[in-house]
Formats: structure tokens, sequence, C-alpha cells
């Protein structure tokens, strides 16, 4: 049996056993120097949720991360949304949840081989620094945290009109004389 074949087995037997197995990815020797450390869940795609994937931390803390969060979709039933904001992941800072499409840095490659690219959907869990900002934010220490992304979220929305109330002050104004109507009409 081949290494491929031992690793997708082993694999199986985890997530038969507790719903998802997590996959570390650790720059290799031949990387380049700023290749970035990775981990995401394989078999939560089985239960209808996306796959979960974390960047930029040890495999440890990675591990727990994702097992947490797998935890709370398929015990809690917690739905993961585009920008959603988690409080108690992490103690005294908020993650963010960004949805995405695999890039080179963040390849599930394990989740991809499983599913197939149609059926795996991806969410990552973004940390911020210490002074509460993410990548996709300026002043984000990048060069202390690499962290790659699958995305951002879109800047907040501008308050949105609940209807339309007129136009101010337009009770008070006169048509031009070139909208008068015309004979006939």
């Amino acid at each position: 049996m081949s290494f491929r074949d031992d690793f997708f087995e082993r694999q199986s037997e985890i997530i038969d056993e507790y719903g998802w197995a997590v996959v570390h990815v650790l720059p290799a020797d031949d990387d380049p120097e700023e290749t970035v450390p990775f981990a995401y869940t394989v078999g939560l795609t089985g239960f209808g949720f996306p796959e979960l994937a974390i960047t930029g931390l040890d495999p440890e803390a990675g591990h727990q991360i994702l097992n947490e969060l797998a935890c709370r979709l398929c015990d809690d039933g917690l739905r993961l949304s585009h920008g959603q904001r988690i409080s108690d992941l992490l103690a005294d800072q908020e993650v963010v949840i960004v949805a995405g499409e695999a890039t080179e840095e963040v390849f599930p490659g394990a989740a991809l081989a499983r599913y197939g690219d149609e059926r795996v959907h991806l969410r990552q869990i973004v940390w911020p620094d210490l002074d509460n900002r993410y990548p996709w934010q300026r002043g984000y220490e990048s060069l202390l945290y690499p962290q790659p992304t699958i995305g951002a979220p879109a800047p907040a929305a501008a308050a949105r009109c609940r209807g339309f109330r007129g136009i101010p002050h337009a009770h008070g104004r006169r048509r031009p004389s070139s909208w008068s109507r015309r004979e006939g009409s």
C-alpha cells in the first residue's frame, strides 16, 4: 500500500470515528521561506457543512480551533457566513469567517480529493494581530503574523433607507417651462 493509500485509509477511520479529520500542512525544506503552515478539516462536507481552514498557527493551536468550530457546526447547528464574527473562540479576540475558493496558499487537497471541487465549500477562520487588526486591514502586522487568506469580508454597508419618503423640499418647487404639458397629451 502506498503512503497516499495509507493516509486516506487512516483519514477515513478518523472521519468514521469522529465525523471529520484535521490535516496539517507544514512547510517542507524546499518550500520558499515565506510559506505559512495551515490546517483544514476533511469530513464536514459529508454532513453538508463547509470545510474549515486556518493559517499561520502552530499545528496544535490550529487543530484545537478547527475541532471546536467543527463541533459547533455538527453538534450545535452553527451556520457560518462570510464576514461573521465569533467572539468566544479565542481569548479576548474575535475571529472572522471568510468564505472563498481554495488558493495556492490555502489548498485543502485531501478534502478536494475526497469530495471533488463541486462539493467542497471552504470557510477560513481568520484571527487578528495583537492590535485586533486583520490581514485585510491597514496596519496589520503581516511580518509578525503571516496569514494568507482566501478572501476578505466586504466593508460594512452604509445605513440603508427603509423606504422612499419623498424628495426634500420638492413640494415647493416649480417645474421648468419645458416640462409643461403639450396640448393634446
